[in-house]
């Protein structure tokens, strides 16, 4: 393949159509494992409809604030919905945070689209704050690295110390236990809908911040930034706690699974966030062809050519997942 065909694989994840452009010879289903999606997403209750033809009402869209809220463990009036928190990283230089935007590497690829800098991860364990806004997520994408709310908290204040803001994606953030970081004065926060629940074509997300700072958001968005659906759907999954604390446990499981089928490769996983392994090895351009060849879509990096991120699958999906990799 050239740099070009594999451009499409490796700006983000979830790129079946480009597989199968690229791999036309594939005759089993593809197992997408190239994002971090939860692959056993939340239904719906029967009966729960969704009523599409009108505007949706205002009401509704501010008790799914408050139950996304109460789910995040911050104040309603700091939560505002946005139509998927990628949305809301891209929005980020219009709406006012300081600038220059540095972001944190490695890291999510829209983080780089939206920064005119980039620092390691290492120097944040003596990170003395830095005017403009310092952009990272947390568990971070794609090695998994997790950072205690006393860490965050300290990178928060030298932020804040030096006139800046600290912008902190948490996307995967659902995953873990405990609460997501509360914020401050100077810290917008991210949240992603659709990887933890499975459901990120529902198109949901959520900013945490100043209710200020949320005025300028609401305005850029209007009045009806989300659709419908996602607020009948998002409302009742958020409720339903049960099946959130039977998730993280499912999804622990299944990454522990993860880690010792690829260990039996001679693969190390790496990251703390059940919902996606990363390895690093020079076989892994040979081991992103082999299971391509195969049916199964992981997710490589051009700017990192011996990283691969592993989605964690269901048990018969990481059955798959073994065969291929030991018929390699």
């Amino acid at each position: 393949m050239t740099q070009a065909e594999m451009g499409a694989l490796t700006h983000h994840g979830g790129r079946i159509d480009a597989a199968k452009a690229l791999f036309p010879h594939v005759t089993e289903p593809w197992l997408d494992l190239s994002t971090g999606i939860n692959p056993v997403p939340w239904q719906p209750p029967a009966g729960l409809a969704v009523d599409a033809a009108p505007l949706p009402d205002r009401s509704t869209l501010a008790r799914l604030e408050a139950l996304a809220a109460a789910h995040f463990g911050a104040a309603p009036e700091r939560v505002a919905a946005v139509p998927g928190s990628e949305m809301a990283l891209r929005l980020l230089p219009l709406l006012g945070v300081a600038q220059p935007i540095v972001a944190v590497r490695p890291g999510y690829g829209t983080h780089g689209a939206v920064a005119t800098a980039r620092v390691d991860h290492a120097v944040l364990e003596e990170w003395p704050g830095r005017a403009g806004s310092l952009l990272l997520a947390n568990p971070n994408n794609p090695d998994g690295v997790h950072r205690s709310p006393e860490q965050l908290t300290q990178l928060a204040d030298a932020q804040a110390r030096a006139g800046g803001w600290l912008i902190l994606d948490e996307a995967f953030a659902d995953a873990m236990l405990g609460p997501g970081f509360a914020g401050g004065e100077r810290v917008v926060v991210l949240r992603s809908f659709g990887k933890f629940f499975g459901l990120a074509g529902l198109r949901l997300g959520f900013v945490i911040a100043e209710p200020e700072w949320l005025a300028r958001l609401r305005a850029l968005l209007g009045d009806w930034p989300v659709a419908s659906h996602a607020i009948v759907w998002g409302s009742a999954a958020y409720a339903d706690r049960g099946w959130i604390a039977a998730t993280r446990d499912a999804l622990a499981a299944r990454a522990v699974a993860l880690d010792a089928v690829l260990a039996r490769h001679g693969l190390t996983a790496r990251g703390a966030c059940p919902l996606f392994r990363m390895v690093e090895t020079p076989d892994a351009p040979a081991i992103f062809a082999r299971l391509a060849a195969a049916g199964i879509l992981v997710r490589p990096f051009a700017d990192a050519p011996e990283r691969l991120r592993f989605g964690v699958p269901v048990a018969d999906d990481l059955n798959r997942l073994d065969r291929a990799l030991h018929h390699g």
